[in-house]
């Protein structure tokens, strides 16, 4: 699936934005009429006002997800039935792919190269793998005597709170809706303030798709307004956040100060790129390490940005690995030919920029790269190479295309520096070595280890991260439905046998 330029250009020009909340099947302003600005990170200037939703709204979107799951018209559904519309609403997305990647790539910087990747494949795909997966999610009948049958049912949780990052919109809806939806749970969504226009876009198909209304709903706002009062609503069952540490923190304190519903957490990471001495330093390794590091810009959970690297081969490394950050191209998202689009907003532009220069004033040699001069958000692909443990770019989360070199002596010590965080989330692991590769994988503290290339594994596979990058709660595979889904015991006395 491929664009050109003047395609994707006549795309832009001809979108009509979807701008307002979607609530029990309608497009709708914020209560009290009030909206926020997105913007387009590639040239600064505004997209368009989108309605600010604030407790009210989530009080009548959380009043109409309870009357659907309540009279069953969804929760209640065969699944033979649920299946269908999941299926016809994977259809949807790959008919609109065009439309939702150019609208993606507008409001959150990325390369329409990547939009249309994820949403005409992965964002499809997964509401057609967990369409697929509703009538495959079996109880048990437990052992028992003959004067009673014991049953272990699973059912739907209820109304379910969706907050979503910026990095990876549509995406992100998608691993949440999706399992939600197939589990046969009443949706509030929460886009991320900077990128809410595809989710919207997403609830109007679902409704084609015929997804009953009530079911899903579309809150854009902000996360101290819209996402506090999620978090704090005492008819919401669960919710499920992607984003920051700090604010997964936040739905803690909200769930114990309402409800105490459950709450699943995928947050940040500081991941490890790992290789050892008999690793070859091929073209393959090398576009691995890059891409851990500068994919989507490097505004990724689990970017590899600490590099540890052998110290025998670790001037080789920073060689080549420098050469490929320079090849990179960094301009108009909306170019197929653009490798890394802008950052997400300003703001963030500078934070990324704040920790660059963090970098050289704690002693790190800066190899290539910088912020980009001109109109929008962009900072090209930077390496540092002489980067200690203590330094700051090499413990805190950057979220930008900032990669540094570690040099380590051996492999107890790459054990111990990748360990050293307060995050687990990912590590990759290069070794020609199959017994330290796995030696490596068991003991780091990490949710996902890839080994010999840079990977987050597939929809199959469950994500998700140790110590503060997430809770037990994971996304994707099977794993992923048990966030939306409570266990019942119903235990029946049959009475003395016959």
């Amino acid at each position: 699936m491929s664009l050109t330029l003047e395609q994707t250009t006549t795309i832009a020009d001809n979108l009509n934005y979807a701008t307002q909340a979607f609530i029990d099947g309608s497009l709708c302003d914020a209560a009290d009429q009030t909206k926020f600005i997105t913007m387009n990170p590639a040239t600064g200037a505004p997209l368009c006002e989108v309605a600010h939703c604030k407790g009210a709204d989530v009080d009548a979107a959380v009043k109409a997800a309870r009357r659907s799951f309540d009279d069953g018209g969804w929760s209640r559904r065969a699944p033979e039935e649920r299946k269908e519309v999941l299926l016809k609403l994977a259809s949807l997305v790959r008919e609109n792919a065009h439309e939702l990647a150019v609208l993606e790539s507008l409001d959150s910087g990325k390369t329409i190269t990547d939009c249309l990747h994820e949403i005409g494949n992965e964002v499809a795909d997964f509401f057609q793998w967990y369409g697929e997966l509703v009538d495959k999610t079996f109880g048990k009948v437990v052992p028992t005597g003959e004067d009673a049958l014991g049953l272990v049912v699973r059912e739907p949780a209820g109304v379910v709170g969706l907050v979503l990052p910026w990095n990876f919109p549509l995406l992100m809806a998608a691993w949440k809706l999706a399992p939600a939806l197939a589990a046969g749970c009443s949706c509030i969504v929460k886009p991320a303030e900077q990128t809410p226009l595809t989710a919207i876009r997403l609830a109007e198909l679902a409704q084609q798709a015929g997804v009953p209304d009530g079911v899903l709903n579309v809150l854009p706002g902000l996360g101290e307004t819209t996402g506090q009062a999620i978090g704090r609503h005492p008819d919401i069952d669960i919710v499920s956040f992607t984003g920051s540490t700090e604010v997964g923190g936040y739905f803690l304190r909200y769930a114990g100060e309402s409800n105490l519903k459950g709450v699943g957490l995928e947050m940040g990471g500081k991941s490890p790129f790992i290789v050892l001495d008999d690793a070859a330093l091929d073209d393959d390794l090398i576009e691995h390490a890059a891409t851990s590091a500068f994919w989507n810009g490097g505004q990724n959970c689990s970017a590899n940005m600490r590099q540890l690297v052998d110290q025998k081969i670790a001037d080789e490394f920073v060689h080549k690995v420098t050469e490929r950050a320079n090849a990179y191209t960094v301009g108009n998202p909306l170019d197929p030919a653009t490798d890394i689009g802008a950052m997400v907003t300003q703001e963030h532009m500078s934070r990324v920029t704040g920790y660059i220069d963090a970098g050289k004033a704690e002693g790190a040699v800066l190899q290539t790269g910088g912020q980009k001069d001109g109109d929008g958000y962009f900072v090209t692909p930077t390496v540092f190479s002489g980067l200690t443990p203590d330094m700051t770019i090499a413990r805190e989360e950057i979220f930008g295309p900032v990669l540094g070199v570690l040099p380590v002596k051996n492999l107890d010590e790459a054990l111990h520096v990748a360990s050293d965080s307060e995050y687990g989330l990912h590590a990759t692991v290069f070794t020609k070595d199959i017994d330290k590769a796995l030696n490596l994988a068991h003991r780091l503290p990490v949710g996902t280890v890839s080994v010999n290339g840079f990977s987050e594994g597939d929809i199959k596979t469950p994500f998700g991260g140790f110590k503060k990058s997430g809770s037990l709660s994971r996304d994707n595979g099977t794993e992923a439905m048990e966030q939306y889904l409570q266990t019942k015991t119903i235990w029946i006395n049959r009475g003395a046998a016959t």
